[in-house]
């Protein structure tokens, strides 16, 4: 117990340390709520007249849990650029000789992500209040939703630890974060109906786990979610948890794995 105690205490500590960093660089936090304000808006207006939805309905309630689980999977890319740049400072070196648990450096890091990332979510709800996206579930069901995007986030930010511990510059990084999670949040039904893709591409969309994650808060959020009658379209909330879970489950330990065998 003790052990634990001073595992959480030291996570505490880098989470503080990582959180630090917002107010000290503001252009961190101004130019990703410029850059969600800025998604909501084009896709509100460039593209909501044009989309039209299987069975009726606003595309902007539509679009605003798209963009939500759009914007936590992009989150992952700032993941891995911080570890890439503490490694390439030498910051992990010294947190790896200071008299701290190991697993605090990887667990501050997710969790500052999480709390950051929460910060984020809520200008998106904002800015999607403003074009006209409404909540018309329950409150609990509200709650839910939001923790299952958090749940996500955390997921999320095991994928960009892994990739800033493997890659050896931050433009790497970015590049790698950007080709792994660009193709599956418009591949998906974040932005149109899946039932409007090529024939060979819908699987892959309907199965995607940003297409579950989607799904799902529309559901919660009692938003427009024209779906196949299919396992993903009837059970969207089951199959974002199992893989969220899944995701968790193998890169956590692979980015612990790879943490612990840096050599220096």
């Amino acid at each position: 117990m003790t052990e634990l105690r001073a595992a959480v205490n030291d996570g505490l500590v880098m989470t503080w340390r990582n959180l630090k960093r917002v107010p000290r660089i503001p252009e961190l936090a101004i130019f990703a709520i410029l850059q969600s304000i800025m998604f909501v808006l084009l896709f509100a207006y460039v593209f909501g007249g044009a989309i039209p939805l299987p069975g009726g309905g606003s595309y902007r309630e539509y679009l605003m849990p798209g963009i939500f689980i759009q914007t936590l999977g992009f989150a992952s890319i700032t993941t891995a650029i911080a570890v890439t740049d503490d490694m390439a400072k030498g910051l992990i070196d010294r947190f790896r000789s200071l008299p701290m648990a190991r697993s605090a450096v990887l667990s501050g890091r997710t969790a500052s992500d999480v709390i950051y990332n929460a910060g984020i979510l809520v200008v998106l709800m904002l800015s999607g209040l403003v074009v006209g996206w409404r909540v018309h579930g329950s409150a609990g069901d509200f709650l839910l939703a939001v923790a299952v995007m958090l749940f996500f986030t955390f997921a999320m930010a095991w994928i960009g630890v892994l990739i800033g511990l493997l890659v050896p510059s931050v433009e790497v990084g970015q590049q790698l974060g950007f080709l792994i999670v660009f193709p599956l949040t418009f591949v998906s039904n974040a932005f149109v109906p899946t039932d409007t893709l090529p024939t060979w591409l819908r699987p892959v969309a309907e199965w995607n786990p940003f297409s579950a994650l989607t799904a799902a808060t529309r559901e919660l959020f009692g938003n427009p979610n024209p779906f196949s009658s299919n396992f993903p379209g009837d059970h969207p909330f089951l199959l974002s948890i199992l893989w969220t879970t899944a995701l968790l489950v193998v890169f956590a330990p692979l980015a612990v794995r790879k943490y612990r065998s840096i050599d220096r």
